[in-house]
């Protein structure tokens, strides 16, 4: 953080930093009421990670091959869903108002924007940002693409969601990719084809939908009226 002074700012980018596992945070010419700022930062983050906090630019120092990456709505910066992470980062934010200044613009080995309209809250970019980095460096598995067909496919949760409605694992029902088809921007038909099948335990399952109302509906239906 640079010249921010806004504790629930402080607190909550804290917290957000603790929270996605920071090695340390740290501010440069920032005051700010830590006893206000406990408030935001609820998992009380200075007594767990290390804060550094730095008088002016010139006390910044930071761990050997740690790259110093601003976050700038700027016209030149990199957009966010663009930029590749370093493994070793210390990423920089200064307050909504002014931004980062001149001399840190010009000390950051990168600049990154978040592709937004204008400037968002200090917590919230901390947020996109480590969500960001999170996702890029964290070796998730990929996003199932499309729904599988037939029943749970061993999915608990499915399985819960088919026995509360009472539908049968063989009976027939439009169980088709259309969900992941309107998601992708398609057009979802009365007789589409199934989607692939996804692996068992990895998937949601193929959505099932009754044909018929069931009795304790259309009594709701008549006592409306």
């Amino acid at each position: 953080m640079e010249g921010v002074s806004k504790p629930a700012n402080v607190g909550a980018l804290l917290r957000t930093a603790h929270a996605f596992g920071a090695a340390f945070c740290f501010s440069v010419g920032a005051g700010w009421d830590a006893r206000a700022a406990r408030q935001a930062d609820t998992a009380e983050t200075p007594t767990h990670v290390p804060l550094w906090r730095f008088p002016d630019l010139d006390a910044l120092a930071l761990p050997q091959g740690c790259a110093l990456v601003g976050i700038e709505l700027l016209d030149d910066a990199v957009d966010l869903p663009s930029f590749r992470h370093p493994l070793s980062a210390a990423y920089v934010l200064g307050p909504e108002r002014s931004g980062l200044s001149p001399a840190m613009l010009a000390r950051c080995r990168h600049v990154v924007r978040i592709p937004t309209r204008f400037a968002l809250n200090l917590a919230v970019a901390g947020a996109l940002v480590l969500y960001d980095r999170l996702l890029q460096h964290g070796r998730f598995a990929e996003r199932p693409v499309g729904s599988a067909t037939g029943s749970s496919m061993g999915n608990p949760v499915g399985s819960a969601i088919e026995g509360a409605l009472g539908i049968a694992a063989g009976s027939t029902a439009d169980s088709t990719s259309g969900v992941a088809c309107s998601m992708s921007g398609g057009t979802m038909h009365g007789s589409a084809t199934p989607g692939p099948a996804t692996p068992r335990g990895t998937g949601h399952g193929a959505p099932r939908f009754r044909r018929t109302r069931p009795d304790w509906l259309k009594a709701t239906a008549i006592a409306e009226k």
